[in-house]
């Protein structure tokens, strides 16, 4: 099993969010959070930052944690092939400078944001919905409950 600790952005504004557009080394496309791994020795708090930086162009400042999320992708279902556990840790971003751009020589093709009521027409990675979910319900254990894959909505 591969395993991987992750940060993400949440950034909403104006009714709006921050989405950021993957494109995969194959071609396939999807919606997600701004955010990414955590490299070793550094600090998700950082992380986050970094991330939001480096795939948006635009300079973000942490307000809160938001949450934690665990998922396990099964095999059949994984990028790599095998068993996947991804720990994803949330905060709300306000973004203080910059203007959205594609990330330079990365899989961020565009950033854009999003109304709100747009994100469920489009295909995008669930931790979109997680960390929605987290945004909008800021549930004291920092916990949702799971968010089933399937049509728009992918691992």
């Amino acid at each position: 099993m591969s395993f991987r600790l992750a940060a993400y952005a949440v950034c909403i504004d104006d009714g709006r969010v921050l989405l950021a557009r993957y494109v995969s080394p194959t071609g396939d496309t999807n919606w997600t959070l701004p955010g990414g791994r955590v490299e070793h020795a550094e600090d998700p708090f950082d992380a986050v930052i970094r991330e939001v930086a480096e795939e948006t162009g635009c300079e973000g400042s942490v307000e809160r944690l938001l949450g934690v999320d665990s998922r396990v992708i099964p095999a059949a279902e994984a990028r790599l092939g095998m068993e996947h556990q991804n720990v994803g840790i949330f905060y709300q971003v306000r973004i203080v400078g910059g203007t959205p751009r594609p990330e330079p020589n990365g899989e961020t093709a565009e950033s854009v944001w999003t109304p709100l009521p747009d994100v469920a027409h489009l295909r995008r990675s669930s931790l979109v919905d997680v960390g929605l979910a987290l945004a909008q319900t800021l549930p004291p254990t920092g916990h949702v409950l799971p968010i089933p894959v399937g049509g728009l909505l992918q691992h």
